[in-house]
């Protein structure tokens, strides 16, 4: 019987990461008046500041723990599409189009052969986004970092009447999942631990997986930013989830007093499958640590369901429906999570 394995004991703990931030916010007070003043959006997935008819928003984010398989496998080309990823699917969230991004790397010594080949990626990125990097910052610490950190920080804008902020959920209304690409920038600290301690290599073929286990890992995260805005165009949304660090609890995040039952999930990729098993990993964890195969969520009317999962495209579907509630379920699995 394989062992256990969680996340916290991986190392990663994401109820002390959540008292860690509620520390550090918790001292910050001030905020700027006139131009530029905060719109308060609390537990959403990006910030956002009043500038006249629109609202810009900013958010930061990095690749985390991915880095190591890449230096691992010595493929550095896919890691920018990640970094970009992980910024501009939190900035649609609240129907914000990207415009604008800097990226930022702490390397141990400079390698024009990793910044390069990172940079391929940030430009795939940025062109997947239709975003320009504006510019960006590559540190040199070698008493801080081993081997290099990547994140960045993304620019967005939106009218201020076409703001998604969920309080527009209703009960019943109907949640559309859209697939992920893999297990995309997230629960990457549980992953490696998991083929460390059964002894499988990155670049092993295992049973079950089309390519060697490094590359299954390293698939690039999906950018949905083209999809979800055109959406937005023809439909009425009335809120959005990144399904990222802590999984279906992020769902929690779109309103209070409302949850949502899980009735129909999305099919999990097999690198899903194939982690879980060789981990022993409960589907309660797996489905707070990873995507499961489900990287992106839009509540829209029931009435309207139909419709967006066409315009949507492949892989879209219906996956469940929102509640009256602070919690999201899965009844078929016993799955409940009531706090992100």
């Amino acid at each position: 019987m394989p062992k256990r394995m969680t996340y916290a004991k991986a190392g990663v703990d994401i109820d002390k990461k959540s008292g860690s931030i509620s520390a550090l916010v918790g001292h910050l007070k001030y905020k700027r008046k006139g131009l530029g003043r905060p719109i308060d959006l609390p537990g959403h997935f990006t910030g956002l500041m009043d500038f006249g008819e629109y609202a810009l928003t900013l958010c930061t984010d990095g690749v985390g723990t991915k880095l190591l398989i890449a230096d691992a496998l010595e493929k550095w080309d896919t890691v920018g599409i990640d970094c970009i990823a992980m910024n501009v699917n939190d900035t649609i969230c609240v129907g914000s189009e990207p415009i604008a991004f800097v990226d930022y790397i702490a390397i141990d010594r400079p390698d024009p052969r990793v910044t390069s080949e990172v940079g391929k990626g940030l430009e795939e990125g940025a062109r997947q986004s239709n975003m320009t990097i504006v510019g960006g910052e590559i540190a040199v610490l070698p008493e801080l970092v081993k081997g290099f950190d990547l994140a960045g920080t993304c620019l967005g804008m939106v009218r201020k009447d076409r703001i998604v902020t969920g309080q527009a959920v209703r009960s019943g209304d109907a949640l559309i999942g859209l697939p992920s690409s893999g297990i995309h920038s997230n629960g990457l600290t549980l992953a490696r631990k998991i083929f460390e301690s059964n002894d499988i290599g990155y670049r092993k073929r295992i049973k079950g997986l089309a390519r060697p286990v490094g590359l299954e890992l390293l698939e690039p995260t999906t950018i949905y930013v083209r999809q979800v805005l055109r959406l937005l165009e023809k439909s009425d949304v009335h809120g959005m989830a990144n399904i990222t660090g802590g999984g279906l609890r992020n769902l929690i995040r779109l309103r209070k007093g409302i949850g949502f039952e899980i009735t129909d999930p999305m099919r999990p990729r097999p690198i899903f499958d194939v982690m879980q098993e060789l981990g022993g990993v409960s589907d309660k964890e797996m489905y707070q640590t990873f995507n499961m195969g489900m990287g992106y969520c839009l509540v829209v009317s029931d009435r309207d369901a139909d419709a967006v999962v066409k315009a949507a495209g492949r892989g879209a579907k219906v996956v469940g429906h929102a509640v009256r509630g602070d919690s999201v379920r899965v009844p078929a699995m016993r799955l409940e999570y009531s706090k992100y």
